[in-house]
């Protein structure tokens, strides 16, 4: 691992301003890139989020809140599990997601899972794009790691299952191929995998 990539906080119902003011006025934060619940959000449910960053921008904190849908999202899944707003994940880089995944799922890591069609579906996006990855594919669906890309980089990540016995924190595995962004490609996605392991659960 090489750092610290981010971590994320979630927040209860309309706290999530609150919240980044608290990071503007206090620690000199400032907004560095926002989502709503029309860009993340699947057939059952949906969050807002904002991204603050220090003045350098060297520490990132994207901010959840809940946006209303059909059903309980992940977000109030873990406020209701944690008992209010804390760190829902942290966000660990690497320069080497293949080896990195490969040695924590031989070490007994659960990762959340990704079907067959989302790699279909990515193998087509990326044959019409410029991004060459240097990974192989293979190895990538094999171990059902999340894409995202844009023109100029892209990027690689997976997503533990809950590390505890409640479905509160776990951890990302990150690889930035110069790419800043947070995989909001992957959002509906990973979405699609965390409301299969609640329905799981039963609290979907």
């Amino acid at each position: 691992m090489e750092a610290i990539d981010h971590c994320v906080g979630n927040q209860d119902w309309g706290q999530m301003e609150e919240a980044c003011d608290y990071y503007e006025k206090c620690l000199g934060f400032h907004r560095f890139w926002s989502v709503d619940d029309n860009d993340i959000c699947t057939e059952f449910s949906a969050l807002k989020s904002v991204v603050m960053a220090s003045p350098d921008e060297c520490v990132k904190m994207p901010i959840n809140e809940p946006a209303h849908g059909v059903k309980k999202s992940q977000i109030e899944e873990y406020v209701d599990f944690y008992n209010g707003a804390g760190v829902q994940h942290i966000a660990l880089r690497t320069p080497d997601i293949i080896s990195t995944v490969s040695a924590m799922r031989a070490r007994g890591v659960d990762f959340i899972s990704v079907p067959d069609t989302y790699y279909a579906t990515m193998r087509a996006r990326l044959k019409t794009s410029a991004v060459r990855l240097v990974e192989d594919m293979d190895e990538i669906q094999r171990l059902n790691i999340l894409i995202d890309f844009d023109e100029g980089g892209y990027l690689l990540q997976l997503f533990t299952k809950p590390l505890l016995d409640r479905p509160t924190v776990f951890v990302e595995i990150i690889q930035r191929n110069n790419f800043d962004g947070f995989g909001a490609g992957n959002f509906k996605s990973l979405f699609e995998a965390i409301e299969r392991e609640q329905a799981r659960r039963g609290n979907l």
